[in-house]
């Protein structure tokens, strides 16, 4: 099984959010339609990065690094470590 860590921004609040799942197309839908306390306000979300892990603990690892970067960092960190594809099965279309 792989798991997912995943970066959303949200340009209504030009705020990131940074989080880890197994099934990053089901977290995704639930990030959009509002069925996530944390992320509903800041609607709608884009999927700007991610990348896959082997293990939970690898994925909480990154999850929780990512967690504790400055925006600055962050970016930066996202402009050397490209994103994996993001899929059509993620959006929909």
């Amino acid at each position: 099984m792989e798991f997912f860590v995943y970066i959303l921004y949200s340009s209504k609040y030009d705020r990131y959010y940074k989080g880890q799942t197994s099934s990053l197309a089901r977290r995704f839908h639930r990030h959009q339609n509002g069925k996530e306390k944390y992320t509903a306000p800041g609607r709608p979300w884009k999927l700007i990065w991610y990348t896959t892990k082997f293990t939970r603990t690898e994925a909480k690892e990154l999850e929780i690094k990512l967690k504790n970067m400055s925006v600055k960092k962050l970016e930066r960190f996202m402009v050397r470590y490209p994103s994996m594809p993001i899929s059509k099965v993620v959006y929909g279309h």
